[in-house]
């Protein structure tokens, strides 16, 4: 008979020749190596806010000159500046405008924080043009001297863009006695059809607009007199600068012109009228943009 031990030192024996028979299978067979899956990276979710362009082109002219808005500020607030609607006739407005606007670049971060600031500095390019014989920016050097600016006060249509807007509007207007064309209809102008969408999508609390020459601060009306809120931004900005205040202009009939038209849809404006064609008055006028800041940009 077979002894216990010799069973069991049979069994170990057998026990081991498997397990090393199976350890030299694994040891010659070709394993893939391990996938490793990557968990995909997630970004943190930002806060940054993604800024409105500072520039940005609002429109074009009869021909197809570039209408730039220029916006400084985050505020809900919203206060628009306008140069130039008069073109090469009031180039003073236009330079005084672009001098905003690089004041601007600089004290931005001092913008009250309930403000946002906004600025065309040229509604009528083609006029600009037609005296200045460059577009954009230009210098005061840039300015040809003894020159008869009448021309430039015209778009490339020769219509008077402050006479086509919807507020007593007629074909025909008058300027200085003149007769002069105020369009085929109201806002049948590209320019003026411009400022109408701007405003249409900024809803300015109010609208300052830079003309020349008659050296005082006139408020705006249509049909239903003064706005209280216009007489505040009248007397504000003229209080600031050192201008006169001035209710109506009567010195002429005048019809379409822009002010009136915000006045007949609720939006206070004013029209600044610098002392001369040639200078920017640049300390009044920055002491009154000053004093619409400090009025506006406090709580109310």
């Amino acid at each position: 008979m077979i002894g216990r031990r010799f069973v069991t030192v049979l069994i170990a024996v057998l026990i081991g020749l498997i397990l090393a028979g199976g350890l030299l299978y694994i040891l010659r067979t070709p394993h893939e190596p391990a996938v490793v899956v990557e968990e995909p990276v997630i970004p943190p979710p930002t806060t940054e806010v993604v800024p409105t362009p500072r520039t940005r082109t609002i429109g074009q002219s009869v021909e197809g000159r570039a209408i730039e808005l220029y916006s400084y500020g985050s505020g809900t607030t919203s206060l628009l500046f306008v140069g130039g609607i008069h073109g090469g006739y009031e180039w003073n407005s236009v330079l005084l405008a672009y001098a905003f606007i690089d004041h601007l670049e600089e004290i931005e971060e001092r913008i009250p924080g309930s403000l946002s600031i906004h600025i065309i500095p040229n509604l009528n390019p083609d006029g600009l043009f037609k005296i200045i014989g460059k577009e954009g920016r230009f210098l005061l050097a840039d300015v040809p001297s003894g020159i008869n600016t009448a021309p430039g006060r015209f778009n490339a249509n020769g219509v008077d863009l402050n006479r086509n807007f919807n507020c007593k509007w007629q074909p025909e207007s008058t300027w200085r006695g003149n007769a002069v064309s105020a369009g085929t209809a109201p806002f049948s102008e590209p320019e003026a059809q411009t400022l109408q969408n701007t405003v249409s999508t900024l809803l300015p609390r109010g609208v300052v607009f830079w003309h020349s020459k008659a050296n005082a601060v006139y408020a705006s009306e249509c049909e239903n007199g003064i706005l209280p809120e216009t007489r505040t931004l009248m007397n504000t900005y003229a209080g600031g600068a050192g201008y006169k205040t001035v209710d109506v202009f009567d010195a002429y009939p005048v019809t379409g012109d822009a002010e009136g038209w915000l006045a007949s849809i609720g939006i206070p404006a004013i029209t600044v009228e610098l002392a001369t064609h040639e200078s920017i008055e640049w300390e009044r006028n920055l002491a009154g943009f000053n004093a619409l800041l400090q009025k506006f940009g406090s709580p109310q």
